[in-house]
Protein backbone atom coordinates (compact mmCIF):
# COMPACT_ATOMS: atom_id res chain seq x y z
CA UNK A 1 0.00 0.00 0.00
CA UNK A 2 1.05 3.31 -0.49
CA UNK A 3 1.21 6.21 1.35
CA UNK A 4 -0.19 10.15 0.96
CA UNK A 5 1.28 12.87 2.63
CA UNK A 6 -0.46 15.91 2.79
CA UNK A 7 0.40 19.48 4.58
CA UNK A 8 -2.59 22.14 5.89
CA UNK A 9 -1.22 25.34 7.23
CA UNK A 10 -3.58 26.30 10.55
CA UNK A 11 -2.10 29.49 12.08
CA UNK A 12 1.60 28.76 13.29
CA UNK A 13 0.62 25.57 13.02
CA UNK A 14 1.29 22.99 9.98
CA UNK A 15 -0.98 20.07 10.37
CA UNK A 16 0.18 17.06 8.40
CA UNK A 17 -2.39 14.33 7.08
CA UNK A 18 -0.82 10.81 6.30
CA UNK A 19 -2.97 8.17 5.22
CA UNK A 20 -1.98 4.62 4.42
CA UNK A 21 0.12 1.82 5.65
CA UNK A 22 3.77 4.20 7.53
CA UNK A 23 6.42 1.43 6.95
CA UNK A 24 9.83 0.95 5.96
CA UNK A 25 9.05 1.39 3.10
CA UNK A 26 7.21 4.51 2.89
CA UNK A 27 8.85 6.14 5.73
CA UNK A 28 11.13 8.19 3.87
CA UNK A 29 8.24 9.68 1.77
CA UNK A 30 6.89 11.06 5.31
CA UNK A 31 10.65 11.90 6.34
CA UNK A 32 11.33 13.84 3.12
CA UNK A 33 8.13 16.07 3.63
CA UNK A 34 9.08 17.12 7.39
CA UNK A 35 12.76 17.57 6.47
CA UNK A 36 10.81 20.37 3.86
CA UNK A 37 9.25 21.53 6.43
CA UNK A 38 11.59 22.17 9.05
CA UNK A 39 13.98 23.73 6.36
CA UNK A 40 11.08 26.14 5.41
CA UNK A 41 10.88 27.23 9.25
CA UNK A 42 8.33 25.29 10.11
CA UNK A 43 8.55 23.68 13.28
CA UNK A 44 5.10 23.19 15.15
CA UNK A 45 3.77 20.16 13.38
CA UNK A 46 0.55 18.00 14.07
CA UNK A 47 0.13 14.65 12.07
CA UNK A 48 -3.28 13.49 11.28
CA UNK A 49 -3.30 9.94 11.77
CA UNK A 50 -6.46 9.27 11.63
CA UNK A 51 -6.51 7.61 7.84
CA UNK A 52 -3.18 5.44 8.89
CA UNK A 53 -4.12 1.82 9.07
CA UNK A 54 -0.30 0.80 10.15
CA UNK A 55 2.69 2.05 11.72
CA UNK A 56 5.55 0.07 12.33
CA UNK A 57 8.74 1.24 14.18
CA UNK A 58 10.06 2.54 11.30
CA UNK A 59 6.93 5.07 11.29
CA UNK A 60 7.52 5.45 14.76
CA UNK A 61 11.14 6.56 14.31
CA UNK A 62 10.09 9.35 11.48
CA UNK A 63 7.65 11.03 15.00
CA UNK A 64 10.93 10.96 17.46
CA UNK A 65 13.18 12.09 14.55
CA UNK A 66 10.93 14.87 13.94
CA UNK A 67 10.06 15.39 17.75
CA UNK A 68 13.40 16.17 18.56
CA UNK A 69 14.12 18.49 15.64
CA UNK A 70 10.85 20.59 16.59
CA UNK A 71 11.93 20.81 20.24
CA UNK A 72 15.82 21.78 19.17
CA UNK A 73 14.24 24.43 16.74
CA UNK A 74 11.53 25.43 19.86
CA UNK A 75 8.44 23.70 18.44
CA UNK A 76 6.59 21.30 18.74
CA UNK A 77 5.15 18.02 17.49
CA UNK A 78 1.31 16.21 18.51
CA UNK A 79 -0.01 13.71 16.99
CA UNK A 80 -3.81 13.47 16.29
CA UNK A 81 -6.66 10.89 15.68
CA UNK A 82 -4.70 7.68 15.44
CA UNK A 83 -6.29 4.31 14.70
CA UNK A 84 -6.95 2.00 17.46
CA UNK A 85 -4.42 -0.78 16.17
CA UNK A 86 -1.37 2.92 15.80
CA UNK A 87 -2.64 4.27 19.37
CA UNK A 88 -1.90 1.20 20.62
CA UNK A 89 1.68 0.59 19.49
CA UNK A 90 2.01 4.71 20.25
CA UNK A 91 0.80 3.10 23.88
CA UNK A 92 2.72 0.15 24.04
CA UNK A 93 6.22 1.60 22.70
CA UNK A 94 5.62 4.60 25.31
CA UNK A 95 5.48 7.01 23.03
CA UNK A 96 1.77 8.27 23.64
CA UNK A 97 2.61 10.94 25.92
CA UNK A 98 6.17 11.92 24.58
CA UNK A 99 5.02 12.36 21.39
CA UNK A 100 1.40 14.28 22.63
CA UNK A 101 -1.37 12.55 21.26
CA UNK A 102 -4.26 14.00 20.96
CA UNK A 103 -7.93 12.39 20.32
CA UNK A 104 -8.79 14.90 16.96
CA UNK A 105 -6.93 17.27 14.83
CA UNK A 106 -8.65 20.47 16.37
CA UNK A 107 -7.44 19.40 19.89
CA UNK A 108 -3.79 18.90 18.72
CA UNK A 109 -3.91 22.05 16.99
CA UNK A 110 -5.16 24.20 19.98
CA UNK A 111 -2.45 22.17 22.58
CA UNK A 112 -5.89 21.07 24.55
CA UNK A 113 -4.05 19.41 27.87
CA UNK A 114 -5.62 15.90 26.94
CA UNK A 115 -4.23 13.22 25.72
CA UNK A 116 -5.46 10.54 23.39
CA UNK A 117 -4.47 7.21 25.92
CA UNK A 118 -6.29 6.90 29.12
Amino acid sequence: MSLTVHTEQRGDVVVVSVAGELDMATAPQLQDQITDLLDKGRNRLVFDLANVSFCDSTGLSVFVRAKNSCDEAGGVVRLAAPQRGVLRILEVSGLVEVLHTYPTVDEAVAGEPTPASS
